[in-house]
């Protein structure tokens, strides 16, 4: 992957956790920030989870593509 060699690829691993803690926060909290607005669990659920599962997804693909080019 010669097109992600960056000065320190440990930013995407910095990156991949901090979506995953705010996976987590956002789950245990039942409210996830939007683009311009708070989602909470009990008004959008749909909406909610999707933009929770976009989090955990977003993180583990940093931490993937991190591993790549690390290894």
């Amino acid at each position: 992957m010669s097109g992600w060699n960056s000065p320190t690829p440990y930013v995407l691993l910095i990156a991949g956790f901090s979506l995953f803690l705010l996976g987590v926060v956002a789950t245990y909290t039942g409210k996830a920030s939007s683009r311009y607005k708070w989602v909470y669990r009990a008004e959008d659920p749909s909406g909610f989870w999707w933009l929770v599962a976009m989090y955990y997804l977003g993180g583990v693909v940093f931490v993937v593509i991190f591993l790549c080019t690390v290894t």
